[in-house]
């Protein structure tokens, strides 16, 4: 049983570290005025969210059926590559909103080559 924990766990940090993976790519996308690849990384970070949370449904389901889940420092890092991952997610969002701002400001005032190298 101790083994299926651990595999729990990673299978965690994998789609939590994919999700903040995919947030940072979009920010960095979004930085390029590149939206369109923006909104497609952080679709592929919401659908690693969405795999992150149902694997942490299923273990809660465990513990409230009575089955309790044995906390080790691996879950405990999993949780926090969770946590990490939907604030980066978020402050994705945020951004991505704020270079869209940004991007409108300098087409209107005829700004170009504002992004740099």
């Amino acid at each position: 049983m101790e083994e299926e924990n651990y595999t729990v766990a990673f299978q965690l940090i994998t789609s939590a570290g994919t999700a903040r993976s995919s947030a940072l790519m979009a920010i960095e996308a979004a930085r390029e005025f590149d939206f369109v690849g923006a909104e497609n990384n952080m679709k592929e970070a919401s659908e690693a969210i969405c795999e992150a949370h149902r694997i942490q449904t299923e273990m809660l389901q465990q513990e409230a059926a009575g089955k309790p889940i044995v906390l080790n420092i691996i879950l405990v890092h999993a949780q926090d590559h969770l946590t990490m991952a939907i604030e980066t997610t978020k402050n994705a969002e945020e951004f991505i909103h704020i270079y869209k701002m940004l991007k409108k400001v300098t087409d209107k005032l005829g700004i170009e080559n504002i992004v740099e190298d």
